[in-house]
């Protein structure tokens, strides 16, 4: 009796571990039916050959993948794959699509190959979509020289943008020598950057780092951010923009603006940089805006725990924004700059003049409060001043407040 117990047991046992490796490969089947390689439909990985079409495949099967899937990916492997201007295009029938990036997607030497679209890479009326590491080589400087010489060229590609797109994350991922801005967040919800390196050199002209406008709850976090423009830049209609834990430099800084290049326009609101380290930077946390009507507006902003090393123009409130002095009325902005916080920031200066409100006569800035700033300049106390511009002032002060 007792040996028919454990036959019974055993036969059980073996029956359940049958079964459960059963599900294990039918759950592996389905993963890797649902994983899309880039080679697998022409993708060359040897940074020379055209690979744009393959892409374009691979794409096209992981988004149109049996309605219902929790996930499919797209995958591309180490290598260089040399890829011309792409469009990513959603609605997608799987519910998340993994974009995951061993190699790195090379740009053609020839800046021409892009053509005058403004993109490289383009995901459009996408949602549930997610970028996993690699890198991006947009082969930037021969169009950057283009530029510089007074040529024609062509407007110049984005690296990566997101339109229309929902629910969306980027993480790991390495830019570097864009032609453009590096990464385009525009008319997008619920999107997460985490751990994002975008490198370009300080020269080079308009290599925004990250851009966000029309956009909702964007979460930017963990970055290193090197650039030839804004480390990021904060564009109308920008709303519950959260910055946390990034390096900026060299770059301009992170910048509201410019805003009021129309007259009408949406606001930007709720805005949040924390634990940031700005390194030589042209800036640090600026607002700009066009010295012109608007109905655009700023409010409620925090800028926080944040340092400085060697920085010109660490905070810096500028609506006299006027290229060449031209369709700039009364030179007078109509963007409403107000709830704005600066507190806990402190480090070094690289000009005299370390905190800098020029707001707009017409509508000057309100509800400006500085709390324990310390900035100082080739080891002595930098200066400050203010125009047109309503506050309070609290803690240590250094320069002393001019509210």
């Amino acid at each position: 009796m007792a040996y028919r117990n454990i036959c019974n047991c055993n036969n059980y046992c073996v029956v359940v571990v049958v079964l459960f490796m059963g599900v294990l490969s039918s759950n592996a089947a389905a993963a890797a039916s649902n994983s899309f390689n880039v080679m697998k439909f022409g993708a060359k990985p040897d940074g020379k050959t055209d690979s744009t079409q393959a892409f374009v495949k691979t794409w096209a099967s992981a988004c149109s993948s049996a309605s219902g899937q929790a996930n499919a990916v797209m995958y591309v492997p180490k290598g260089r794959f040399l890829i011309k201007a792409v469009v990513f295009r959603g609605p997608c029938k799987t519910r998340r699509v993994t974009v995951r990036i061993d190699g790195t997607l090379v740009a053609p030497t020839d800046y021409w190959a892009l053509g005058n679209s403004g993109y490289w890479i383009l995901f459009i009326k996408v949602t549930g979509v997610t970028v996993v590491g690699g890198s991006l080589d947009a082969k930037g400087a021969a169009f950057w020289a283009c530029r510089r010489s007074g040529k024609t060229c062509p407007v110049g590609a984005r690296s990566i943008t997101f339109n229309w797109a929902n629910n969306i994350v980027i993480t790991g991922l390495t830019s570097i020598n864009s032609q453009q801005t590096h990464l385009v967040i525009n008319s997008c919800n619920n999107v997460v950057v985490r751990n994002v390196k975008l490198i370009a050199p300080s020269e080079s002209p308009n290599t925004d780092g990250i851009h966000v406008q029309s956009s909702a709850g964007v979460t930017i976090t963990g970055s290193i951010l090197q650039t030839g423009d804004d480390c990021i830049s904060i564009g109308p209609g920008t709303t519950n923009l959260h910055i946390s834990n990034i390096k900026c430099g060299p770059g301009h800084g992170v910048s509201i603006g410019s805003l009021g290049k129309e007259l009408k326009e949406d606001g930007v609101q709720n805005v949040t940089l924390t634990n940031a380290v700005f390194s030589g930077s042209d800036n640090g946390v600026r607002i700009k805006s066009w010295a012109r009507p608007s109905t655009g507006f700023v409010r409620n902003i925090l800028f926080q725990n944040i340092i400085m090393r060697n920085v010109e123009n660490p905070i810096i409130i500028d609506q006299n924004y006027c290229p060449n002095n031209q369709a700039c009325p009364n030179q007078s902005s109509g963007v409403k700059i107000s709830q704005v916080t600066y507190r806990n920031i402190q480090g070094t200066s690289a000009t005299a003049e370390a905190v800098t409100f020029d707001c707009s006569p017409s509508h000057p800035c309100t509800g400006i409060r500085l709390q324990n700033i310390k900035l100082t300049y080739m080891n002595r106390d930098a200066t400050s001043s203010c125009k047109n511009i309503d506050g309070t002032s609290n803690g240590l002060l250094v320069p002393e407040s001019c509210l």
